[in-house]
């Protein structure tokens, strides 16, 4: 079996679908690795490292010609992988909801195309799971950029000419970047606090020493919602919420905003009222910005003010953690075809009936497959 790694065409992706680790590995277990000169140098990995792991480094069109499947970070167009063979697997992010044309002509090409961001949310494929690998770099870089931002310290600090105040910061949404942001957040010692629409979530923000956010009032909030996701809100609970959020946000210096429901628009969680009433000088990091934000005003790509506040829009987030990233994702990819490996056939043999494999498939012998895109 041939794995073909590509190079990412974005300009934006810093990140690799391989590293030499796992190149390394993939390699002892009987498959042929091929990589895309430059692939890893935008993360660090030079392409001595994957020859020296036992890869083949060459253009794309060598690499693609014979491969039995190829791995991206960004899904790639049609046109990008001509040169594959009929029913090549293809596996990455491949944003199903939001390129539903691409995956429709992934499936005229003859390409078997796997999303891993649609992994199911179960145990046995923890290890498999992007979405947390790369939200849990997100929120601790959201709190990074905030702090490069933040004109102030974050920490109280007490000296000869006085004391700095600690920094106040508001984390809305308590996902896996959620969390990872609280916990970034007090290491760098800020008074923190966290909201959700999870109730769940109340014990995860005091384990981790922050104060919880929630509203009381309204009973019968079904917030949980399948693979761990928040649900939407009633309108009993936004006008609830925004009236709590309002009077907390203006006390706050950094808020950080990670809210995300698949296949829908960002919610809004901060308009342009209830920024108006933070301070001059505060930050807020929307984790959401790519797919239409948490704040309203922010810009995908962009550091705004308004109000007096900066807004920050990073894209690809996970992305400026580039060599951290690319490890984790690399062994997310690792973790999921191993767990289907035949050690005779010395590829993966991926049941068309088993839960994963039905999760993460989007298209197999010329159609699209998944019940997600149907209808």
């Amino acid at each position: 079996m041939k794995i073909a790694v590509l190079k990412e065409s974005d300009p934006l992706e810093t990140r690799v679908a391989a590293t030499p680790e796992t190149v390394k590995k993939f390699t002892g277990l009987g498959a042929h690795m091929a990589v895309e000169a430059g692939a890893g140098e935008t993360a660090g990995f030079a392409d001595a490292d994957y020859v020296d792991a036992g890869a083949v480094v060459g253009p794309r069109a060598e690499i693609l010609g014979d491969a039995d499947t190829i791995f991206c970070v960004r899904g790639p167009e049609p046109a990008e992988i001509a040169g594959a063979k009929q029913g090549v697997r293809l596996i990455g992010a491949l944003d199903p909801f939001g390129q539903k044309e691409r995956v429709e002509a992934y499936a005229k090409a003859g390409i078997e195309a796997l999303a891993m961001e649609w992994m199911p949310r179960i145990t046995r494929a923890q290890s498999m799971d992007i979405l947390s690998s790369q939200s849990n770099l997100a929120g601790y870089k959201a709190v990074l950029e905030a702090a490069s931002e933040y004109g102030r310290a974050f920490p109280m600090m007490m000296t000869a000419a006085g004391t700095v105040s600690a920094a106040k910061c508001f984390v809305m949404g308590v996902g896996v970047a959620g969390l990872q942001a609280i916990a970034t957040a007090r290491r760098l010692g800020a008074q923190v606090s966290a909201t959700d629409v999870r109730s769940a979530t109340r014990e995860q923000i005091q384990s981790l020493g922050a104060k919880p956010i929630f509203v009381e009032s309204v009973e019968g909030i079904e917030g949980e919602g399948s693979g761990g996701y928040a649900t939407e809100m009633s309108e009993e609970y936004q006008k609830a919420q925004a009236e709590l959020v309002s009077g907390h946000i203006a006390k706050q210096d950094i808020v950080i905003t990670t809210a995300l429901i698949p296949g829908r628009p960002a919610p809004r969680l901060i308009s342009d009222v209830q920024l108006a009433t933070m301070k001059p000088g505060s930050v807020i990091v929307d984790l959401a910005v790519e797919q239409g934000g948490n704040v309203e005003g922010a810009v995908a790509g962009e550091v705004v003010v308004k109000h007096g506040v900066k807004i920050v829009g990073r894209r690809n987030m996970p992305g400026r953690l580039p060599a951290d990233a690319s490890a984790l994702y690399s062994r997310n990819l690792l973790n999921f075809l191993s767990a289907f490996w035949d050690e005779e056939k010395k590829e993966p043999v991926l049941p068309e009936d088993d839960e994963i494999v039905m999760g993460v498939t989007l298209t197999r012998g010329g159609a699209v497959v998944n019940e997600r895109l149907k209808g």
